[in-house]
């Protein structure tokens, strides 16, 4: 009996130990910061990977929108998707059987959202679909360092927080 009771008291004195401290951590130390997800694109047997910071450092586009969900006006600032998707491939003037391409907007939630390609171009659609990372001169606080933006969409049902992936498919 003696011997439970003192190691009751044993794992009681270290789990005590392990709360104040962090598991044992000295208490000056810091969680490590989250590294943002980078953007990857794939299409067919090509892919990129895009970090915020080089998104950031690319030719912005501003759109403003209205968002049904919080029923205000809001400004993004973005690279426009289709210049990503040249950069691994996906024709810029699609033609023929290039009609049939499509795409799947991730997020890390994996959350899906899907496009046809011809919906994303601006030589093909009045839409101008960009992957944020501002709004209203801002950076994206609760929806992930990116998400995607489509000026058309009526609702941002097809708006896609804390974008991680986007898959290019051909329709059979």
């Amino acid at each position: 009996m003696k011997v439970t009771q003192v190691s009751l008291a044993l794992v009681l004195t270290v789990c005590a130990a392990i709360s104040q401290n962090g598991l044992g951590q000295s208490e000056d130390r810091q969680p490590a910061a989250q590294v943002p997800a980078p953007l990857k694109i794939t299409f067919g047997g090509k892919s990129a990977t895009w970090t915020p910071a080089q998104l950031a450092a690319m030719p912005q586009t501003a759109v403003a929108v209205y968002n049904e969900h919080t029923k205000a006006n809001e400004t993004y600032t973005g690279v426009p998707l289709m210049d990503l998707l040249t950069q691994v491939g996906v024709p810029a003037v699609p033609h023929g059987k290039e009609m049939r391409l499509y795409l799947v907007a991730v997020g890390s939630d994996d959350y899906q959202a899907v496009y046809s390609v011809a919906e994303v171009n601006p030589s093909l659609h009045d839409a101008t679909v960009i992957v944020a990372d501002t709004e209203d001169g801002k950076p994206l606080a609760g929806d992930g360092p990116l998400k995607l933006i489509d000026t058309r969409e009526k609702r941002p049902a097809r708006w896609v927080r804390n974008l991680v992936a986007v898959r290019v498919f051909s329709a059979e």
